[in-house]
Formats: structure tokens, C-alpha cells, sequence
């Protein structure tokens, strides 16, 4: 049945864009990527999809003779970040300019590797300086400035990863850039109670993600700021039974920027974050008091402050630096009961560098990247101390063919 579905949607991304190609108004650009990755991998990660996507090494995890179960090395190689999708331009609407897009790969989830999972889905109406879109892309705080990386995870931890349903509105002139959105989660949702993602947290809130962004850019080159707003209600009744809308906020502030000019370009990106941690970054929230009658509890996010630098040089032959820099900060109160991603990690440090060949229709590339992680026990601040640190070591080989 899988496969069938999936010769029918492949089938219908090739070949309806032809039927419709003589509607009156409407033009269709087929493009895409087959991509091979080999990977090598020095210990065991937090990592997703097959360890397509590498985070920062697991902590140690020692046998009866102490020898470390994560200290184990890997292998792998894997082809689900192929794509295939089409970019459509449309008849104006009251004189707006409209412009589709949908791309799909076969990454599927964590589960389900080499099934058909939607990247972009998404209409935009564009006039005089002003845009306004609809449907998934990338989170609007993550394409601020991204850096340019032959990894998939694009610099996570440090760099936020994610792409969401919004409603994003633009305005861009010749100095300056104004954006502000309204964003959902569902390809992954924040941590609640128990470690468990889900996107009831915040449909119960009622309130979307909340961001706005200011740039002043002269051509390629931008400097700029950021902030978003995330309000979850993490439960609605108590562990004795009582309603409950007891919310935990967060409020992530950042600044970036980039200059290129030839070949050379470098970009650079902080954030301090508040429980953002459905962006393939570290962050969550703790319990801060609880009402002993009916169970409610009050919440504190914690802080995470992230990092990166990426230096890239050439044409044809491309080399680059990143380096990246997280810090746990902990909570502005004493919290218990914590929840989310990296609540036990102090700090994480990673550098790679990397040289691809590149000609028409081909990108060869070769990456080395070095992770270090401090683990340790947090304190009533969540802040974690009494740390040690473990490293991995990775090395990644990709041929893509680009159409």
C-alpha cells in the first residue's frame, strides 16, 4: 500500500505539472535534489532520523566494569534527504502577486524512515514591498540568518532547526526588513509533563508562537534582532483532579547578522532562549511552587544562551568554518520537576570545518565536526553542576545531484 501511495505521489509531482502547464496564467518550475551521505560517528548521540540529523554526544552510561555503553562507534550511510518539488507562480489577485510552493523528501520520522514527509506547503501574496504567507516553512526565527553547512542539522543545537504551519507577514524596501508572524507546531511539538511532545500544550493555550523582526540590509548583507513569545498550558487538570490553565511562558530574544562581498561571507547568530525546545535545541521549564489543596502548579523557563559563527570561502572549490556555543542558565527561580531537552547538560562547544567541489548540477563535499558536552546534576535553579565532559568525533562525506 506504501508503495503504491508513494508511486502515486511521485507520479503526480512529475507529471500533472505538464497537464497544467497550458492553464492560462499560471507557470511551474520542477526542481529537486538526490543526495548520498556517509557519516562516521566516534561515540554514541542525541541525534534524529537514523543520525541524519547530530546534535551533541550522549552522556556516559557505564556497565558493571565501567566501561562507557555510549563510547561505541557507528557507521552509516542513507539517501532519505533526496527531494523533489515545484515552485508555482500564479494570475494576480487585486493586483497582488501570487507564488506557491510545495517539496516534499523521504526522510519520514523517527520511526518510519524512507516514506514520503512534507518540507514546504505554502501560498504568498507579494505587492509593492509587502508580502503575506500562508502554510508550513521554516520557523521565521530560524531564517533569520542560517549558516551554510554540508550537515543537515544546520548547526544545531546552536542554530535552531524547524519548519512550521504560520501566517507571516513581510515588509522589505531598500534599507529595511519588518516581519512578524503567527506560528503553530506539528512536525514537532514542545515537552511537557513526563518528557512527552505533544501539540496539545499550545492549542490548549490558545495563543500561537508569536515573533517580530527588524533587519537593515544593503543587498545580501543584513544586520538585525528578533524576539518570540511561546505561552503552553503543559496540563488542564491537576494530579488531584482539579481544571487547571497554568501557564509556562517564554520569551526568546536574538540578534544576527552576515556580510559577503566576492567570495567571502561570514554570518553569525545569538539567542537566548526560553523554552524553545522543539527547535532541535536545548530548553524546557520547571515546577516553581504547587499548591498543596488542589495540585496547581506555577512554572519558570528555563535559559539557554546559543551561539554560532560561519566563515565560508570560494566558488568552485568551497571551504568554511563553524563554530558553536551553548550555555545552560538555568531559571530566574528555584524550580523543580524539570522538563525538556538537555536538563542535565551545562554547556555544549563544537567546531567543523569543510570543502566542497561545486559545478553545474553537483555538489561534492566533505565535513569534519568536533562536539564536546558537560553533564552534571542541576541545582534548584536548574542550573548544572558538578560536571564532566564526553566528545564525539564526526566526519561526513555527501554527493548530491541538483535539478
Amino acid at each position: 500500500m506504501k508503495k503504491r501511495l508513494f508511486t502515486f505521489a511521485l507520479f503526480a509531482m512529475i507529471a500533472l505539472p505538464t497537464l497544467w502547464a497550458q492553464k492560462e496564467g499560471f507557470t511551474y518550475k520542477i526542481y529537486g535534489q538526490v543526495r548520498t551521505d556517509f557519516y562516521f560517528n566516534s561515540r554514541q548521540n542525541n541525534e534524529s532520523v537514523d543520525g541524519a540529523l547530530l546534535s551533541y554526544p550522549k552522556a556516559k552510561d557505564l556497565d558493571p566494569s565501567g566501561k562507557d555503553l555510549n563510547g561505541v562507534a557507528n557507521l552509516n550511510m542513507y539517501n532519505m534527504h533526496s527531494r523533489l518539488g515545484v515552485d508555482v507562480t500564479g494570475p494576480s489577485l487585486g493586483g497582488w502577486k501570487t507564488s506557491a510552493k510545495i517539496e516534499f523528501d523521504f526522510r519520514g520520522n523517527s520511526t518510519n524512515l524512507g516514506i514520503i514527509r512534507m518540507r514546504h506547503a505554502y501560498f504568498q501574496l507579494a505587492k509593492n514591498g509587502f508580502s503575506f504567507l500562508a502554510g508550513q516553512t521554516w520557523h521565521p526565527l530560524q531564517n533569520t540568518v542560517t549558516p551554510e553547512l554540508m550537515n543537515l542539522n544546520s548547526g544545531a543545537p546552536f542554530q535552531l532547526l524547524l519548519r512550521t504551519p504560520q501566517l507571516h507577514f513581510q515588509y522589505q524596501d531598500n534599507l529595511i526588513k519588518v516581519r512578524a508572524a503567527m506560528v503553530w507546531q506539528a512536525m514537532v511539538a514542545s515537552m511537557g509533563p513526563g518528557n512527552t511532545r505533544s501539540r496539545e500544550y499550545l492549542r490548549n493555550s490558545k495563543i500561537p508562537e508569536l515573533f517580530a523582526s527588524i533587519d537593515v540590509h544593503q543587498g545580501s548583507n543584513t544586520i538585525g534582532v528578533a524576539a518570540h513569545f511561546i505561552s503552553l498550558i503543559p496540563e488542564i487538570k491537576t494530579e488531584l483532579g482539579y481544571k487547571t490553565n497554568a501557564r509556562v511562558n517564554g520569551l526568546s530574544l536574538e540578534a544576527h547578522g552576515k556580510y559577503s562581498k566576492d567570495l567571502f561571507t561570514i554570518a553569525a547568530k545569538t539567542i537566548l532562549n526560553e523554552n524553545f525546545n522543539h527547535a532541535n535545541t536545548l530548553g524546557g521549564y520547571g515546577v516553581s511552587s504547587i499548591d498543596t489543596r488542589t495540585g496547581k502548579k506555577k512554572y519558570a523557563p528555563l535559559r539557554v544562551s546559543q551561539s554560532w559563527v560561519n566563515i565560508m570561502y570560494g566558488s568552485k572549490w568551497r571551504g568554511g568554518l563553524y563554530a558553536g556555543y551553548l550555555k545552560n542558565l538555568g531559571a530566574s527561580k528555584n524550580v523543580t520537576d524539570l522538563v525538556g531537552v538537555g536538563t542535565n547538560v551545562d554547556q555544549i562547544a563544537s567546531v567543523s570545518g569543510e570543502l566542497t567541489y561545486n559545478i553545474p548540477g553537483w555538489k561534492f563535499g566533505l565535513e569534519y565536526n568536533f562536539t564536546s558536552a558537560w553533564y552534571g546534576t542541576p541545582d534548584a535553579k536548574g542550573k548544572v553542576k558538578n560536571t564532566y565532559d564526553v566528545s564525539n568525533h564526526r566526519l561526513l562525506f555527501a554527493a548530491m545531484f541538483m535539478f
